[in-house]
């Protein structure tokens, strides 16, 4: 079987890609510190594809567990989660994230070219095209981008892209995500964020649930539909689908494409899709703009569809049901 290497596995996006990989017939190995997730998310993505995956506790800035990685496993490619996430945080801890971001793409990108894999597909984000141009498509300068979190985002694609060019056999598949939210069908895994969650979607169920009072909705004077925010929301396995499109179309040199749906939700429709899956009532108040938000948000996919055969198949119903299936069948589990 083919053995691909997925850092940061048990992660939200990591560990439905997983659940794809091992569907295909992949042999899944996971390499995760737990800093934002939990061990046990290993043993649900087995229940849910009856497969083993191998699991190491590692940290893939640490050059000698990267090394140790591939001395042990012949792989035939790379996805690469692992990095922190949280805009908000990186501002305050720039450091942090710059080193664990980075560390970790070039480390990962030197044992690629080190022991001949030839196929890394990249986590990145519609963040690096800042505030640009709507439907956001691959080929748009990117602009500065307002936090550390996403210029590690744009840096790590600046390194990958420099190794693929003098690296011949290499092929980089970048994948700038839009909005993931959602969860498994079964319920399993989904969306389970240490402490405040920095996502709406999670924010909404966990209102839902009862964990929180009520959303807090950042700004209505913006010019869209309803004066709130507008972005591109993706079901998370549409997404861990799109992974597995991009490594088994990987070819060598530098591939970018976006994942999202190529259509905007503004953060009032979402509650009401919400409400109408569900039937649970979320309270909301609306108050200031966040700092560096932008007004709308959404993709341009057509270069994923015409050179991936991948489009998003899931709506927002979906999205909302799916994500409550999981808050309330394992909310228990989510950290309080």
């Amino acid at each position: 079987m083919k053995k691909v290497l997925v850092t940061g596995g048990t992660g939200y996006i990591g560990s439905h890609t997983c659940v794809e990989l091992l569907a295909s017939r992949y042999e899944v190995v996971i390499v995760d510190n737990l800093s934002n997730s939990t061990r046990d998310v290993v043993e649900r993505i087995e229940r849910i594809s009856t497969s083993r995956v191998t699991f190491y506790e590692g940290d893939v800035t640490v050059e000698a567990e990267v090394r140790q990685l591939f001395e042990a496993h012949d792989f035939v490619g790379v996805i690469h989660f692992a990095g922190y996430k949280a805009v908000g945080e990186s501002v305050q801890q720039p450091v942090m994230y710059y080193q664990n971001n980075l560390v970790s793409t070039m480390l990962l990108a030197k044992y690629c070219t080190l022991f001949g894999v030839n196929k890394f597909v990249f986590s990145s984000s519609a963040t690096v095209y800042g505030d640009n141009q709507v439907p956001f498509h691959e080929g748009l300068s990117l602009l500065p981008t307002t936090n550390p979190y996403g210029e590690t985002k744009a840096m790590s694609e600046r390194i990958l892209t420099d190794v693929a060019n003098v690296t011949p056999d290499l092929g980089v598949s970048i994948l700038r995500y839009f909005n993931p939210v959602g969860a498994h069908e079964s319920g399993e895994i989904g969306e389970a964020p240490n402490g405040i969650p920095n996502n709406l979607m999670p924010f909404v169920t966990q209102v839902a649930r009862g964990k929180r009072d009520k959303l807090m909705v950042f700004g209505n004077d913006y010019d869209t539909v309803d004066g709130t925010g507008v972005r591109d929301y993706i079901h998370v396995v549409d997404l861990a689908k799109g992974h597995l499109a991009a490594l088994e179309n990987l070819t060598a040199g530098v591939h970018m494409y976006n994942l999202g749906t190529g259509k905007g939700t503004s953060v009032l429709e979402l509650v009401h899709a919400f409400q109408e899956a569900t039937g649970v009532t979320i309270p909301y108040e609306i108050v200031e703009r966040r700092a560096g938000d932008i007004a709308e948000c959404y993709a341009d996919v057509t270069k994923a569809e015409r050179e991936l055969g991948w489009r998003a198949e899931k709506g927002i119903y979906e999205m909302c049901r799916d994500a409550w299936g999981f808050e309330s069948r394992l909310g228990a589990l989510v950290v309080e």
